[in-house]
């Protein structure tokens, strides 16, 4: 008889048990969970936890999700035994779309919804598709693809850059199928976070992302830094999401002193 198939890893590592939250940060389009790898396994009382979607890296067998409710519905199923105890999501550019969706389904189906949502880059689902990637060529996109790796620290292989490709292609048609007629508010706080030298995405781009929050959740900053600045998890950054944590577990009662956490 042949072995069954392995369960997908929805998840870089598994979640540890001692940490009181927990931040799930979906990857930037067409890369996978490792563009992390500068992050802190903590941040505040949270532990960052790493999105792995289907197609890239450890799971380069996998097929395309296709669309962002394609993806929320398994990936929901996958974290929800690790929902069991405050959580947000982050997403930046293209990682925040499929982030917003998959809480949406959470809500929809009645299963736990993120506390908090760090909405870094994009803008709001109602005011999009938007951003210059939608119009490129694959050779315009091997440009970029080269470009992003480089931020991330690493060199451009053409045979990898050609593999990564159609995975950035897909995510980037993902992206443009996503739209919503009118803003959906979420029990969420949101966090939006612009840049202030981002030439992608500029910070004034996304104060629509105010209509889904209630009234007194969202928290809009401008940080200093460039596109890409987020991969190297800056502390004006992390400020913002350990604090958000923190204010997360004070709603929950779950303040204090172990709840401050360390980053590491």
């Amino acid at each position: 008889m042949a072995p069954s198939p392995r369960p997908p890893r929805w998840l870089l590592r598994k979640p540890k048990d001692e940490a009181p939250a927990r931040l799930f940060c979906f990857p930037y389009s067409g890369t996978g969970a490792s563009m992390y790898h500068r992050w802190p396994q903590r941040i505040g009382p949270a532990e960052v936890c790493l999105i792995q979607l289907p197609g890239r890296e450890n799971r380069v067998r996998d097929p395309h999700y296709g669309t962002y409710e394609d993806l929320a519905e398994p990936l929901a199923e996958a974290l929800l035994p690790h929902l069991d105890r405050p959580f947000a999501f982050f997403g930046h550019c293209g990682g925040v779309l499929p982030g917003f969706a998959t809480a949406l389904h959470l809500r929809d189906r009645g299963m736990p919804v993120p506390s908090a949502l760090f909405l870094s880059s994009q803008v709001p689902p109602h005011e999009g598709p938007f951003g210059r990637f939608l119009g490129m060529s694959d050779e315009e996109l091997a440009v970029e693809l080269a470009e992003l790796t480089r931020a991330m620290g690493g060199e451009p292989h053409p045979a990898l850059i050609e593999m990564n490709l159609g995975v950035l292609r897909a995510d980037v048609d993902a992206n443009r199928a996503y739209r919503l007629d009118k803003p959906v508010r979420l029990p969420s706080a949101l966090h939006a976070i612009g840049w202030d030298a981002d030439v992608e995405i500029r910070p004034d781009r996304m104060s629509g992302w105010s209509e889904y929050a209630e009234p007194g959740r969202f928290h809009p900053c401008v940080l200093p830094g460039e596109h890409y600045t987020f991969l190297d998890a800056p502390e004006a950054l992390t400020e913002v999401v350990a604090a958000g944590m923190r204010r997360v577990l004070d709603e929950h009662g779950e303040g204090g002193p172990d709840a401050s956490g360390t980053d590491a």
